[in-house]
């Protein structure tokens, strides 16, 4: 018995140390960064600009880059040890790199790739392979894995990725994030290690669809424009039919959504195959050719092994030499997958050049510039970590179909969580045609809450089926939008409040929650409409009060917001941040401050009605409001002039073979002037004045762009209406003695207007001037960037 009963202990103490081992052991495989980074760096950005400037649009966001962008100091890594020993510390950051610095978000450090970021699995037996943080057990994806890691565990705000053939959008798919893969060439790849010249895009990943747009308009420099909803969701029916898991899973969260969103009448299905199979016809001397056996081979098998190949044939003119010298050890798979069939004719070549640009035009006839096309991002779930699954040939042709799409047309794409299926990542992919970035971007940011709340319905359907009332559902929504909330998701919390408020559109609560989320976001102006709302509803809703006077605060409404923090103040006596706010208020803007720190200012002026902001000397920075305004006496005259300064052109249409020859018309009433040509520039300078009279100051002026032609008539580049009015009530003012580069108002880009940015009245060197940037209308593209100056008569009583 004693012997017996010992045994047990025996076996008891051998089953504990084994349970300590293995907990040890996971320990150390999931490491504090999961694995993610490299290299710790900081790159900050410059200091924020002055008031009344805008910050830096990525202000207060951190990022990391995969280590294959070059950062000066620092060896590009590509993934293998053996590059960075053969290889100098860069001399100069990558331009992407640096536009994000100078942007405003913060550079923390470099993450790991795959091995010559050639595969997507994610695996580097360099460097330890990153954990995914959505499912430890199996595979990151790669190339740019570690980038994924980090965005995936709060790490970061976003990370940048080089997308060959899925580097950014099968990480962002099995770590359960957005992935967004640019338009091949919209963004630069100067100081980015090549993979394949041809393939290669830019790419980022983000948590939320408003830091993924906030990052695309800074990397693909886009102007201010309005938000398009799409005309059309394509669904490639066809393409779902390589997933391994339930196909109803992904298509009914994306028809739900679109026919919530846009209507059922937008939902579109297409056999993608067939539609190939007749717009790409170079596909059928590529089946001809050495590259492969099997004639008839599916068109997405085909557009596979032409994305393969031409990353072979690119990767080894790229990085043939080093291999052989140096000869580094390199994965047997990778290594195999670079030697086969990397050889190609120049006929093969021209040929696979061919079909990608046929590719190309396929899609953009089929999405236009207003449609969606749908298909799944990967066919299965996460293969786990070491598994065969991941070189297997099933898996590699089906996941190579799927990515081939948007990696032979070189359009955009982008990668969109959808919740989970047994415990793993899944997501779709939504595409859009080559150069429709921003278009993508505003797709996903639209759509992306309702996916969200689809996901979760598709995945619980259990849950859908319970009879509840719209009061209780309507509560329900707004608590999971208190929760993103909290989770710094503001985009899919201004959804799940929207939710609410269309379940019970009586509840303060609601519209006063989804202004906080607005505030956030900096759209000041729904902030405020939801809070008079809220207000109607419930006139003793002190946060609606408070945050109607911060939308107003930072909409330059001052005096509307030092009234929305007095009531809340009358409502709650002891609210410091109505206190606070009201105090700051009242010291920095009104006039009973201004004209005890300054009796010489009081004496100068008298009082009127009218509102006055500027900045005095003796106050910088500081920015002061005459309450009931203040000016000046002068008779008025409205014999005068306007000089407007045509300084240049951006962008211009291409309305020759290459470029145009520009000239700018202005009209204004029956007058009528123009500038010079200047040929062969879409980018002109003129820099030429205009002097129009002004006997009526409410007209408006009409600015149109000609390219001249010689022998025919000239074509119109576009044209862009703006009214002078903003610019005659500043000089009705009558301000002197201001200092130089003041600037007295604003008027924001809106529909009424052709503005594509903030345009500035300012006084400048004792008179007041106005720089306009006019976008373009009836024209692909083009801006044209201008300055309004006041011209006294001789003899004129002026204004």
């Amino acid at each position: 018995m004693a012997s017996h009963a010992s045994n047990l202990w025996v076996l008891l103490g051998l089953g504990i140390a084994g349970i300590l081992l293995a907990a040890k052991k996971l320990k150390k495989t999931i490491r504090e960064d999961f694995g993610a980074f490299v290299d710790k760096l900081l790159l900050l950005p410059p200091p924020q600009p002055a008031p009344p400037k805008a910050p830096h649009p990525l202000t207060g966001l951190s990022f990391a880059i995969s280590d294959v962008f070059d950062v000066t100091g620092y060896v590009t890594g590509f993934g293998h040890p053996d590059w960075v020993k053969t290889h100098e510390a860069a001399s100069s950051t990558c331009p992407v790199v640096s536009t994000l610095v100078e942007g405003g978000a913060t550079c923390v450090g470099k993450t790991v790739v795959d091995e010559l970021a050639f595969s997507i699995s994610g695996e580097n037996k360099h460097y330890e392979s990153p954990t995914n943080p959505a499912a430890h057990d199996r595979i990151p994806g790669g190339a740019c894995s570690g980038a994924a890691v980090a965005v995936a565990t709060n790490a970061v705000d976003f990370a940048l990725g080089i997308d060959t053939v899925g580097g950014v959008r099968v990480p962002a798919g099995y770590c359960g994030v957005l992935g967004f893969k640019s338009s091949h060439g919209a963004i630069s790849n100067t100081g980015i290690i090549p993979v394949s010249s041809s393939l290669d895009s830019v790419g980022w990943f983000a948590r939320d669809p408003n830091t993924l747009r906030r990052v695309g308009h800074v990397l693909l420099h886009l102007p201010f424009a309005t938000q398009r909803n799409p005309r059309q969701i394509i669904v490639a029916d066809d393409y779902f039919q390589l997933l391994k898991i339930p196909v109803d899973r992904i298509t009914q969260v994306v028809t739900k959504s679109a026919e919530k969103l846009f209507g059922r009448q937008s939902l579109k299905h297409q056999n993608l195959e067939s539609y190939f199979e007749s717009k790409v016809p170079s596909l059928k001397e590529f089946t001809r050719t050495k590259a492969i056996a099997n004639t008839k081979a599916p068109t997405s098998r085909l557009l596979a092994n032409v994305m393969q190949l031409l990353q072979r044939h690119e990767f080894l003119q790229n990085h043939g030499d080093w291999i052989n010298t140096v000869k580094p050890a390199i994965d047997p798979v990778i290594s195999s997958q670079v030697c086969e069939n990397a050889e190609l004719t120049n006929e093969e070549i021209e040929n696979l050049n061919a079909i990608r640009n046929q590719t190309r035009v396929a899609i953009n006839s089929l999405l236009k510039d207003d449609s969606i096309l749908v298909i799944p991002t990967m066919p299965t779930l996460p293969p786990k970590l070491g598994s065969k699954e991941i070189i297997s040939e099933d898996y590699q042709n089906r996941a190579s179909s799927l990515l081939s799409v948007a990696s032979i047309s070189g359009c955009c794409q982008v990668t969109v969580p959808l919740g989970r299926h047994e415990k793993c990542p899944v997501s779709v992919s939504f595409i859009g045609r080559h150069g429709g970035d921003r278009f993508l971007l505003d797709t996903v940011q639209t759509m992306y809450a309702s996916l969200q709340e689809n996901s979760s319905i598709v995945a619980d359907p259990k849950s859908s089926k319970k009879t509840i009332s719209q009061e209780e559902s309507a509560e329900i929504a707004k608590e999971k939008g208190n929760q993103a909330f909290k989770e710094k998701q503001w985009q899919k919390a201004i959804g799940l409040y929207s939710e609410a408020i269309k379940l019970s559109e009586n509840n303060a609560t609601y519209y006063s929650n989804r202004a906080a989320a607005y505030l956030e976001i900096g759209s000041f102006l729904l902030a405020e409409e939801d809070c008079t709302k809220a207000i109607a509803l419930d006139k003793k809703n002190v946060k609606a009060y408070l945050r109607r006077g911060t939308a107003r605060e930072m909409l330059g409404e001052y005096k509307e917001a030092m009234d929305d923090f007095r009531h809340a103040l009358v409502l709650e006596p002891n609210n410091k941040r109505a206190s606070l706010s009201a105090e700051r208020l009242r010291k920095a803007f009104y006039l009973d401050t201004l004209c005890e720190s300054s009796p010489k200012m009081e004496s100068k002026y008298y009082r009127c009605n009218g509102v006055l902001a500027f900045t005095k000397i003796g106050f910088p920075k500081l920015t002061f409001i005459l309450n009931n305004g203040y000016r000046n006496s002068r008779s008025s005259s409205n014999q005068c002039e306007v000089r407007i300064r045509i300084k240049r052109g951006v962008n211009l249409a291409v309305r020759d073979i290459n470029s145009s020859d520009p000239y700018v018309v202005v009209k204004m009433g029956k007058q009528k002037l123009k500038t010079r040509v200047i040929n062969k520039d879409v980018n002109p300078e003129w820099n030429e004045d205009l002097t129009l009279s002004v006997t009526d100051p409410t007209l408006t002026v009409l600015l149109t762009v000609y390219d001249h032609d010689m022998f025919s008539k000239d074509d119109k580049m576009g044209d862009a209406e703006f009214e002078i009015k903003p610019y005659i009530e500043a000089l009705k003012m009558h301000l002197d003695g201001l200092p130089s580069g003041t600037i007295v108002t604003t008027v924001q880009p809106c529909r009424r207007n052709c503005l594509a940015e903030e345009s500035k009245v300012t006084w400048v060197d004792g008179k007041l001037v106005q720089d306009l940037v006019l976008r373009l209308r009836h024209v692909e593209c083009g801006e044209v960037e201008a300055q309004l100056q006041w011209i006294d008569l001789p003899g004129s009583k002026g204004l």
